[in-house]
């Protein structure tokens, strides 16, 4: 597929020719995809192209068969074919609510959430490149979480250590008891015929897979505030390397989690933790027997003591159930250069002009028109609205230039944040989120979603930018701004102007 969209040459230098592929052409005209000028250089001939399209893909049928027996096929495959990592063995060769957990935390992580089927041609956006094969997918391997903080390599993404770690992490904390790092502990864990197999599926059933997602992405985020200056890596080793320590940091995790989920717990103190961490891999044991269930325990236990001075209590967790976490963000972010009829993004409510800083009235309207539109994408439909950012890198450098903010880059978008406008304005955050409630209260949009939509607007903090996220619910009937309605075409919001394009409307909430 990437050969034929010239993402890659052959062996000796040439391209594939599209013009011998009228399929492919057609989609490249399209707007499926982009090509560079190919002017000079080297293409296949038509007798290349043809034996490409030609070539015969071999196929087995299996009928009549259990499910036993097709994972049998495909365990053997994987063991004796294209050699794949313990990992990935393990999450191909079962399909059960523990490994679906992990797998979609580890995409909220990778940044790479997609829907469980998705069209081929949108896979790169999903797709993670590695620095040394450069292929211009959607996901930078130095942007993921695990490599961003030095706990993998990028290397080790391609061999699902990622997940391994989350597997490790999550049968410790469902199964209320540690358990061993090793190879035999998460293969049993994946097995089936095995006693830690059901013991965690059932653990995991009680637990709640969802309430789960949430104190992981929590975890991550509270992890992330308190390595905010440098690589998480960097505070726990005095000595510079560059070996992963997926060990060391599932017991970090374990230790927060406990805190900040089962004692209860927030973070007083952001730098204090930071200083706690500085250092660490001296203080805990990191040798290869700290892997057993009792030494893994006493590291936890260790690295509490040092880190609870900066934590207070709290009532309750709603602020970890719930609520969007900066993983939450960048996943719509991502989502939104995928799903774009569900997506809308702007940078905020002020022009950016370089005098007379004011509030840009069309702006509004058009953010009060996506909304609308965004509801009437149908009843089984949500859509979002992130307010905070560029969508183009030129927007962002604007923004750079009069405000005084690094944003930050999620894929292709910019997070330039909305706090920089309410300081502009003279308001507090929670001031300026009044504002944006005031300007869609006072709106013309349809009462009942206007009710929706102002229940459903979140304020995230997202590194101290400020992203404010509103969820357009789904609707039962079409919705209007006044007497007009809006729809979605592609990541465009366009007024409904004739009869035939309200009907196509209409007939989705029938």
């Amino acid at each position: 597929m990437s050969f034929i969209e010239l993402a890659f040459k052959t062996t000796d230098e040439q391209f594939f020719n599209l013009d011998y592929f009228t399929t492919a052409k057609n989609y490249r005209d399209e707007g499926a995809f982009k090509t560079e000028e190919m002017t000079d250089q080297k293409l296949l001939d038509s007798k290349q192209v043809s034996s490409i399209l030609d070539y015969m893909v071999a196929m087995s049928t299996m009928r009549n068969v259990t499910e036993a027996q097709v994972n049998d096929v495909f365990d053997r495959i994987n063991t004796y074919g294209h050699r794949l990592s313990d990992q990935e063995r393990r999450q191909a060769g079962i399909k059960n609510e523990f490994s679906d957990l992990v797998r979609t935390i580890a995409c909220k992580l990778r940044g790479d959430v997609s829907d469980e089927v998705m069209e081929l041609i949108k896979m790169p956006s999903v797709s993670v490149d590695l620095p040394l094969n450069k292929h211009g997918y959607g996901v930078s391997a130095e942007e993921v979480f695990w490599v961003k903080e030095g706990i993998l390599r990028s290397v080790d993404l391609r061999d699902s250590l990622d997940e391994q770690c989350i597997a490790d992490i999550i049968a410790c904390i469902v199964g209320s008891k540690m358990i061993s790092r090793s190879k035999e502990a998460l293969d049993n864990i994946y097995t089936e015929s095995s006693e830690e197999f059901n013991r965690v599926e059932a653990a995991l059933e009680v637990y709640g897979a969802e309430k789960l997602i949430d104190e992981f992405s929590f975890c991550v985020d509270e992890i992330q505030k308190s390595s905010s200056q440098k690589k998480l890596k960097e505070i726990v080793y005095k000595k510079k390397s560059s070996n992963p320590f997926p060990a060391t940091f599932a017991v970090i995790f374990l230790a927060f989690h406990d805190l900040l989920i089962k004692s209860k717990k927030v973070i007083s103190d952001y730098a204090g933790v930071e200083s706690a961490l500085e250092n660490l891999s001296e203080r805990i044991k990191t040798t290869k027997d700290a892997g057993s269930p009792d030494e893994r325990d006493k590291n936890v236990r260790s690295i509490k003591a040092q880190i609870e001075p900066f934590f207070v209590d709290t009532k309750d967790l709603k602020h970890v159930y719930g609520q969007h976490s900066t993983l939450d963000v960048n996943e719509l972010l991502r989502r939104s250069e995928i799903e774009l009829a569900d997506y809308e993004l702007k940078q905020g409510i002020m022009t950016l002009a370089s005098s007379q800083r004011a509030i840009d009235e069309n702006a509004v309207k058009k953010i009060i028109n996506s909304i609308c539109a965004l509801a009437n994408n149908g009843p089984n439909r949500v859509g979002k609205l992130l307010i905070g950012i560029a969508d183009e890198e030129r927007d962002a450098n604007r923004v750079q230039q009069l405000d005084n903010v690094t944003p930050i880059k999620v894929g292709k978008k910019h997070v330039v944040g909305v706090k920089r406008e309410a300081t502009l304005l003279g308001k507090s955050v929670e001031q300026y989120l009044a504002l944006w409630r005031g300007r869609i209260r006072d709106s013309e949009l349809s009462e009942s979603l206007k009710t929706n939509v102002l229940s459903h607007m979140d304020y995230h903090d997202y590194y101290g930018l400020g992203v404010i996220i509103v969820t357009v619910i789904p609707q039962n009937q079409e919705s209007y701004v006044g007497k007009k309605s809006y729809w979605r075409d592609g990541d465009e919001t366009k007024e409904i102007t004739d009869f035939q394009q309200h009907g196509v409307i209409c007939a989705r909430f029938k």
